[in-house]
């Protein structure tokens, strides 16, 4: 839910940016929300059993970003270090 709205208040921006001829609110809003974006990668990170300082291996080129995304998709562990399973108390199951 966080990217879809993410993405539906960037369009939204970006459509703006273009009606008024600058492109100043699609350059503040990635910047407000680089600190909640990295609060999220956190927290799926501890879902999957993994530390919440794995974002920063994103900043090796390439691969880095990749062994990421592998991380931030793979399934939920049910019980860990960071807490209980969110997907299982039969809401998202």
């Amino acid at each position: 839910m966080f990217s879809l709205i993410y993405m539906v208040i960037s369009i939204i921006l970006s459509v703006i940016d273009v009606a008024i001829g600058m492109q100043l609110l699609s350059l503040i809003f990635p910047l407000g929300m680089l600190i909640p974006c990295i609060s999220i990668a956190a927290r799926r990170l501890h879902d999957t059993g993994c530390s919440g300082w794995w974002p920063l291996i994103a900043l090796i080129p390439i691969i880095g970003l990749i062994v990421l995304i592998v991380f931030l998709a793979s399934d939920s562990h049910d019980d860990n270090n960071y807490g209980a399973n969110p997907k299982g108390n039969g809401v998202f199951a």
